[in-house]
């Protein structure tokens, strides 16, 4: 008697999962959809930091090699010696003091902004009459340009200008050097930037609920307590967010100090100054992506410093992980 073995039969292959082939064409869809914008990106802010980067390790060669007694033309390799001259003698003590400047304005200027900013956000969220009218006046410095902020501020601040007029005593030199110029450059930032966070604190406190309030009245709650125990703590993710950028801002500030007191100034130059003078003025690109290499990577410490302190959710990351 004998008996047969049949061939083993060879599974079906598992059928792919609808979900998982629509998944992949949407990512595809996606990848496809936001290529355009990466390429922009790419052209406009990658290539720009790496050739500044590359330059930063040139220097314009104009002179003659005491070596071979050549002319020298075009750009040299020079290394690490544009990033060493920021710190050698005058150029090392003028760039300290606009990397000095930066910060300073930066400190005072944000610190001044986010408390008025506050306050005009619960203004502008009470409800009044006349309010919209109040919003829209409080946002206005906030719609005009930098650069005409500054001449306006810069005719305030004259020796004949409304400032002295406001201030008892003999006149003050606003826009030649010193503290004054340093404040008034202070005062110009406050005024215009101020609305900026006070427009994103209102955003933060029309999304907390009335019932929360209404409870913490029944309890008792002096308002005063109300707003350290309630709506500062919700208002916060909104708050860190808008110091965040006013402080990745202010950094980089530029054209306030340098079209309401010009360039030049040792109470004023800041590191964009710094730049823009050796770039424009002297011709000298490598020194000047050597100060712009070097803001680039202390601004990008004082955002990492910022968000892993305080905890700032720029990318809406919380919210992502709590839906």
């Amino acid at each position: 008697m004998t008996t047969t073995v049949g061939a083993p039969v060879d599974p079906k292959p598992e059928a792919t999962p609808p979900s998982a082939g629509r998944r992949a064409g949407v990512g595809r869809l996606a990848a496809l959809l936001v290529s355009p914008t990466l390429i922009v990106l790419l052209l406009v802010v990658a290539y720009p930091i790496i050739s500044a980067i590359r330059l930063a390790f040139y220097r314009q060669g104009d002179g003659i090699d005491p070596e071979t007694g050549f002319v020298i033309q075009g750009d040299e390799f020079v290394g690490l010696d544009n990033f060493l001259d920021m710190f050698r003698g005058e150029t090392g003590d003028r760039f300290l003091n606009a990397l000095w400047n930066t910060t300073s304005f930066t400190f005072v200027a944000v610190t001044l902004e986010v408390v008025i900013g506050v306050l005009m956000a619960l203004v502008m969220h009470r409800a009044f009459r006349g309010r919209a009218l109040v919003r829209a006046a409080i946002l206005v410095p906030w719609a005009v340009p930098t650069a005409i902020a500054g001449l306006l501020w810069r005719w305030i601040f004259q020796a004949d200008g409304v400032a002295n007029d406001l201030v008892p005593g003999e006149s003050i030199l606003w826009t030649a050097d010193g503290g004054a110029a340093w404040l008034a450059v202070v005062i110009a930032d406050t005024w215009k930037t101020a609305p900026f966070i006070g427009l994103l604190v209102l955003a933060g406190l029309q999304v907390i609920s009335n019932e929360v309030y209404e409870a913490a009245k029944l309890d008792g709650a002096t308002p005063w307590k109300t707003f350290w125990s309630i709506t500062l703590p919700l208002v916060k993710p909104a708050l860190l967010v808008a110091v965040l950028f006013r402080i990745l801002d202010t950094l980089r500030m530029f054209d306030l100090p340098y079209t309401l007191i010009g360039p030049g100034k040792s109470a004023t130059d800041t590191v964009t100054v710094l730049a823009f003078e050796e770039a424009v003025k002297f011709g000298n690109y490598g020194e000047a992506s050597a100060y712009s290499v070097t803001l680039f990577v202390y601004v990008a410490t004082v955002a990492f410093v910022f968000v892993k302190l305080l905890g700032a959710d720029v990318i809406g990351a919380r919210t992502g992980k709590n839906k």
